[in-house]
């Protein structure tokens, strides 16, 4: 098969996963480039608005490829929630978080290794636990999805510190492409984050306008009341 075909046969498939795990026809504006540029095995950077659907662009190719993505994201609710829809599509899919005790943190690493699992997600903080790092080796990791990724960049990791830390999973994972996501981040942060996270020159960067037409913003000057 030429290159070509094989590009075609990955759009095809693309677009056949999307249909088939969440019921659309087409993809939202530069979700399918980003996916394509993962799947290349790009470091990518995709600075996507709220509600652009950012998370198909790492769920989607952790269903294309073999073995797992590994997402980092700050946010707790967020990762319970994608992980009850994620299992509503009867895609095998675990989170580790803040709270768990070691039994629990190591059954799901087990399973994680052991069963089809596509996605795990992680906070920041577990991937420098020593019962995290014992599990490497034996997860299949083929992406590394990094939610929220402003917190790297400026003020951000003085609030979640652990977050320097993502790029050091590149020395383990050499070869695993790194899928940067974030609805804020300027040109100076965007430079920041690609060298925090040891970008290749290669790395691709997505910018979706973040303009709202459906918004509307008005200024009115209250009367001088003396």
């Amino acid at each position: 098969m030429t290159k070509p075909e094989q590009e075609d046969a990955r759009l095809l498939k693309i677009r056949q996963l999307l249909k088939e795990h969440w019921g659309h026809a087409a993809f939202r504006p530069m979700q399918e480039q980003i996916i394509l540029s993962v799947l290349s095995g790009t470091d990518t950077l995709a600075l996507l608005p709220t509600g652009g659907g950012k998370s198909i662009c790492y769920q989607l190719p952790a269903l294309y490829n073999v073995g797992l993505c590994l997402v980092v994201s700050p946010l707790i609710a967020l990762m319970n929630d994608q992980v009850q829809q994620l299992r509503k599509k009867n895609i095998t899919a675990f989170t580790l978080q803040a709270g768990m005790n070691r039994n629990e943190v190591s059954q799901i690493l087990r399973s994680a290794a052991e069963s089809n699992c596509k996605l795990l997600y992680v906070s920041p903080e577990r991937l420098n636990t020593a019962l995290f790092k014992e599990f490497l080796p034996a997860l299949d990791i083929r992406l590394i999805a990094v939610d929220e990724a402003h917190c790297i960049s400026q003020w951000g990791y003085d609030f979640r510190p652990s977050y320097l830390r993502i790029a050091e999973l590149r020395a383990e994972l050499p070869e695993v492409p790194v899928l940067a996501l974030t609805a804020s981040a300027t040109p100076v942060v965007q430079e920041d984050l690609k060298q925090k996270l040891l970008f290749e020159g290669t790395a691709r960067v997505f910018r979706q306008s973040f303009a709202r037409p459906n918004l509307s913003y008005s200024v009115y000057s209250p009367e001088v009341k003396l």
